[in-house]
């Protein structure tokens, strides 16, 4: 063989090289190997605390299938994010409960719910009533002020019990300013009253109204005001948009 032959064999053999070697180091990335690992645990280091939250009130919501208790699935959200809130200022003493009233719901329709949260289990599912001057069948007005006769949206601590006007009734202690910090001297509690009945439902389409407190039937007030008394959360919930604007908390926790 020529010396100008083994030349160009020799520069024929480089540039194959060269090509092989450029080629393995800009694979198409999805040549490359994955790194191995489990996918749950990357994907779980990214996770906030508020993700996980979420994603633990999906599965409450869907596994006591409150849906079709037809509790809305936004007043369930905003009064969990809210427990949470309370939970972590030390506010709740008897925190293995949830008591939320959904006023998206018709007084025609039972909106208390009291969830046990340590059980997973709703233990009383039944009527209350709203303010008189909140609405007639449906609450859609909502005041702070005293003498207003309106319901007031937002969270509450419960109290202690004590025995006044309307029998063994529940203190109801609002956490949110401007908005049911005035339940105390409003004297808005948990009571029994007549008007709360599938009879009042019969006789008009709709229970009776009080003067803002979230009033219970009688065959039911007693074992609630018991269950959920000295320091467990208490919810009201609206789609009215002014609470959400108005609420700090509802602004901490959305």
């Amino acid at each position: 063989m020529s010396m100008r032959k083994k030349l160009y064999v020799f520069l024929a053999a480089a540039l194959v090289i060269n090509f092989l070697f450029v080629y393995a180091t800009n694979k198409p990335f999805d040549t490359i190997p994955v790194v191995s690992g489990p996918v749950d645990t990357v994907v779980a280091s990214t996770l906030t605390e508020g993700d996980v939250a979420v994603k633990n009130n999906t599965s409450l919501y869907d596994s006591l299938q409150l849906n079709r208790m037809n509790l809305s699935r936004n007043a369930f959200d905003f009064a969990m994010r809210g427990y949470n809130h309370l939970l972590s200022a030390g506010k709740l003493d008897n925190s293995n409960l949830i008591s939320i009233v959904d006023f998206s719901l018709p007084s025609s329709r039972k909106r208390l719910f009291i969830i046990d949260l340590k059980k997973k289990e709703v233990v009383f599912n039944t009527y209350v009533a709203h303010g008189r001057n909140s609405g007639k069948e449906m609450a859609s007005q909502f005041s702070n002020e005293p003498e207003s006769n309106k319901s007031s949206l937002g969270l509450y601590v419960t109290g202690g019990t004590y025995i006044g006007k309307h029998g063994f009734s529940l203190h109801l202690l609002g956490q949110e300013r401007g908005i049911n910090d005035n339940a105390n001297s409003r004297a808005i509690v948990m009571h029994a009253a007549p008007y709360v009945s599938e009879s009042a439902i019969k006789m008009q389409g709709f229970i009776g109204r009080s003067l803002g407190c979230p009033a219970l039937p009688e065959n039911l007030y007693k074992p609630i005001i018991e269950k959920i008394k000295n320091g467990s959360c208490l919810f009201l919930y609206s789609p009215d948009k002014s609470y959400a604007a108005r609420s700090v908390i509802a602004k901490k926790v959305a």
